[in-house]
């Protein structure tokens, strides 16, 4: 069974940059280029198969023409989107619904879970994980009275660092952090606080009331303890597993054989060099190990983030 390389998709954004061309090699639309989807079937940003057998055909296609590839994995849609997120300037202060509301309230998109590794950030950087409301009535009383500054919980982060977002957890990456970020495969972002920035000199649209039917309070954290362990050939670090995806790291030295899970797995270089099966790889690359593909011979110095549906 042949790899699938994807051809990413890239998105302009008013808190972009250009570290995806400067640390990644791409050629990126413009100075303010602030995602690259990278596998992702999203009618939003469908990424191509590049090379092969199946060149230039779009993944999402490939899932309901040919659902082997993906073991039959059940499901109208590709499940998983995988993107690196460039942001020079702070993204919006935002929140995701859960399958249950964004089924319900935006045209039966899935809601959106997702997981952030910090490829890299800025000494200093803090990110927005969480809020300080005591209760649901406190928490819709900070918003409308507009007190950022006693609502929004920041935490320190470092290159390494990993969170796992659940939906109605309120979040925002800040300037000068470089992710990579797995989620379900949907484009639903509730903005409750912009900064009061302009887009085209209008500010731009905020969802304060879905904002607030869709926050968890109290803020509960759960932080992820990331278990390492020596395999051969690498260093394996299980970032998390939950209903919709796991998510695993390895940093590979050497020759390092796996046989992936029943479904399909995505895998993503993120730094270093090598080969898989033969193929050269290079930080930047992304792609998809089908289900029942056997063995993969990942070989060279470079480390690879690689999530499956669950």
């Amino acid at each position: 069974m042949e790899l699938l390389f994807l051809e990413p998709v890239f998105k302009e954004a008013i808190w972009g940059g250009t570290r995806l061309r400067e640390v990644f090699g791409y050629g990126i639309p413009s100075d303010i280029t602030g995602e690259c989807w990278a596998i992702s079937a999203h009618k939003n940003g469908e990424c191509k198969i590049a090379g092969g057998m199946y060149d230039g055909r779009l993944l999402g296609s490939l899932w309901k023409e040919k659902p082997e590839l993906f073991g039959n994995y059940p499901g109208n849609q590709f499940p998983l989107l995988v993107k690196i997120i460039d942001a020079k300037n702070d993204l919006s202060i935002q929140v995701h619904p859960d399958d249950c509301y964004a089924k319900l309230h935006e045209n039966g998109s899935l809601g959106k879970t997702e997981c952030w590794y910090i490829l890299d950030c800025e000494p200093g950087t803090e990110i927005v994980i969480g809020h300080h409301a005591k209760d649901r009535e406190e928490m819709e009383s900070m918003i409308r009275n507009h007190q950022w500054k006693e609502f929004i919980r920041t935490v320190p982060i470092k290159k390494g660092d990993f969170f796992q977002i659940d939906p109605g957890c309120v979040h925002a990456i800040k300037g000068g952090t470089l992710i990579l970020e797995t989620q379900q495969s949907s484009d639903i972002t509730y903005r409750v606080y912009d900064y009061d920035r302009l887009s085209d000199g209008k500010p731009r649209q905020l969802h304060v009331e879905q904002s607030i039917e869709t926050i968890r309070a109290p803020f509960r954290e759960d932080k992820t303890i990331p278990g390492t362990e020596k395999v051969p050939g690498a260093v394996h670090t299980h970032l998390v597993t939950c209903q919709f995806y796991s998510v695993d790291k390895y940093d590979i030295e050497g020759v390092f054989t796996k046989e992936f899970k029943k479904y399909f797995t995505n895998i993503s270089v993120i730094s270093g060099k090598g080969s898989v099966n033969g193929i050269p790889l290079e930080a930047g690359q992304h792609f998809i190990v089908p289900a029942k593909s056997g063995e993969c011979r990942l070989e060279g110095k470079m480390s690879v983030i690689c999530s499956n549906p669950e």
